[in-house]
């Protein structure tokens, strides 16, 4: 049982035997570095129950929970602050249970109410950017916290395989490509699909141009450009399933999700689960119908079908369009009905999508609640802030897209340069260093990026991400590094309990080291309730802090008695763990040596 746990009860008893209060509920924080005490009751909420001065109430509190509670050594107020001194043996006997408890921090798994987490969601002409690194890395991320939290999770990703903007690279293909394929021109599948896109775009632009040079008036020249026209006419094609343009378009896709898998095995992603657009596209008409009977949906005139939200505080929402085809909104609708239907143990959903899409998500939960789904209360948007770079925005259509695959080559080459400049690496073969180059890059990047709160832009430095001082992956990697020399130096049995005793209390920094450790459950909680990798990435942050003050600051292996060497060591390596468990969540690799 944690600190605070007992502290609660014992809290709520003291107040019920000196004031004849019950008290519902009682707040704690962290003690401040400058007083004294390990945990801090904060007296100020309970002047709503218990009235007097909250210095004197705290003075009486403690006093109770100093004569009463085992764990308690002491107590000092501060204003309405009491802060408790915690005796080193709860600490000690704290750790004694968690050193060999490998999954510690980690919840069972229950087999029902299961989430579905979405993310990535590319669109099948053009290869994955910086944009979906951050989607991808932060529902990964999210999926494995809830996971460890103890919720059942499946992955999946809706493919937007279908569209105007996947024939406008069929088109260009057929047009300029003489042929080309991956094998035949050695580049990946989804880059050289992507380069077709880009293609189309000049070429529209282009005509555009010589149109409005003629006489055309702009915006009927970008309506009529013949290359849009005809892009226009080859998805009527596909849709009506065209033998000639669907053999092409499976072999377009083909390519794109072959390079596709390669991005995804070297971000280090995966999905359980996978949707297509050309499948799921149209869902939901028939909900649509059935909604129309029972008045949740009405038709205008013209035969459109929409919803009215305005007393919810949004707006009308169309989710047919008066030719009877779908929306966008009608597709997600379907899509999430058909998974629940796949999936029969999903109780709720989270859709990993920029914050451009905020508004959509507010009305797609609102419709499917109206529609009476239960798990519609379980469902949540995962909004993020777009990545920019020094350099600024990007465009696929123009092709200036920081390419996925290009800058995690970029990170492990400045992981490489930074690296040598340093000098850490003496002894290792060029095999060696490859593979450490790539996981301190790719570190350096998924730590940079998951440390934000999702909700913010972030403005991306690969310099600075690969820094080995400060909060970055590298430096958190390289005190990992350190703790596994440490071992390797410790040739002595590390595996007995300690006994505090038989040390003579603790160290303040065992002491800091074993709270830290003691937060590391709590922060999955928390993680897994916000959808926020950041809470684990700036809690392994201050694990390390703490450890390098510890490290600093106390003899480990050159400690002469044995039993506080031995307590040192097991804290290392269990500081150690914790560390490759939190990166674990985040995706980050750990090097045995660096």
């Amino acid at each position: 049982m944690s600190i605070q746990a007992i502290l609660e009860t014992k809290v709520k008893e003291a107040v019920a035997a000196i004031f004849e209060i019950d008290l519902p509920s009682v707040e704690f924080q962290p003690t401040r570095k400058d007083f004294e005490g390990d945990v801090t009751i904060v007296v100020f909420p309970m002047l709503r129950f218990v009235k007097g001065n909250p210095v004197q109430i705290g003075e009486k509190i403690g006093a109770y929970l100093e004569k009463e509670v085992a764990e308690v050594t002491g107590f000092n107020v501060i204003k309405g602050f009491l802060n408790l001194v915690v005796g080193d043996a709860f600490y000690l006997d704290f750790f004694n249970g968690i050193k060999d408890n490998e999954s510690y921090g980690y919840v069972s798994q229950k087999e029902t109410d299961a989430i579905m987490v979405e993310y990535s969601s590319p669109n099948t002409n053009k290869p994955l950017h910086l944009g979906h690194i951050r989607n991808n890395l932060l529902g990964y991320s999210v999926a494995e916290i809830l996971k460890a939290s103890g919720k059942k999770v499946y992955k999946t990703q809706i493919i937007n395989d279908r569209g105007i903007h996947i024939c406008k690279s069929m088109l260009a293909w057929q047009r300029f490509g003489n042929g080309e394929t991956p094998g035949s021109t050695g580049l990946k599948g989804d880059k050289l699909v992507g380069n077709y896109y880009v293609a189309f775009d000049k070429a529209y632009k282009a005509e555009i141009a010589e149109k409005v040079a003629a006489g055309t008036d702009k915006k009927v020249a970008e309506k009529e450009a013949p290359i849009l026209l005809e892009a226009q006419e080859m998805l009527q094609k596909w849709e009506a399933g065209d033998e000639e343009v669907v053999s092409l378009w499976k072999e377009m896709n083909g390519w794109v999700y072959k390079g596709f898998d390669v991005t995804y095995k070297n971000l280090g992603v995966d999905f359980d689960t996978l949707y297509y657009e050309s499948d799921t596209y149209l869902l939901g008409k028939d909900v649509v119908a059935g909604g129309l009977e029972k008045g949740i949906f009405y038709k205008k005139e013209d035969g459109s079908v929409w919803i009215d939200l305005t007393d919810d505080g949004l707006d009308e929402k169309i989710v047919l369009r008066s030719d009877g085809t779908a929306v966008y909104m009608t597709q997600d609708i379907g899509t999430a009905i058909q998974r629940v239907k796949d999936y029969p143990d999903v109780g709720g959903m989270v859709y990993t999508v920029g914050n451009e899409q905020d508004y959509h998500f507010k009305v797609l939960f609102l419709i499917l609640k109206k529609l009476g789904f239960s798990w519609s209360e379980n469902l949540h948007h995962l909004s993020y802030g777009m990545v920019d770079l020094p350099s600024g925005k990007m465009k696929s259509r123009e092709g200036t897209v920081v390419d996925a695959d290009d800058l995690m080559n970029d990170m492990t080459s400045t992981a490489a340069q930074i690296s040598e400049e340093l000098g850490k690496l003496e002894g290792y073969s060029a095999d060696e260093k490859n593979v450490l180059y790539k996981l301190i890059g790719l570190g350096a990047l998924k730590y940079y990026i998951l440390k934000v709160d999702p909700k913010k832009r972030i403005l991306f430095d690969p310099e600075e991400s690969v820094d080995f001082q400060g909060n970055t992956g590298p430096f958190i990697q390289y005190t990992y590094a350190r703790i596994q020399s440490i071992l390797r130096k410790a040739d002595f049995d590390t595996t007995s309990k300690v006994d505090v005793s038989a040390i003579n209390g603790l160290h303040i920094k065992e002491k800091e080291l074993i709270k830290q450790l003691q937060l590391y459950p709590e922060v999955i909680q928390l993680a897994a309730e916000n959808y926020s990798p950041a809470l684990i990435a700036n809690y392994t942050y201050d694990l390390v802090k703490e450890f390098n003050s510890f490290y600093q600051q106390v003899s480990i292996l050159g400690e002469t008695d044995t039993n506080k060497k031995v307590l040192r060591v097991q804290l290392s390596q269990k500081v150690s763990e914790v560390v490759a468990s939190a990166f674990r969540l985040l995706g980050i690799d750990v090097p045995e040596r660096m």
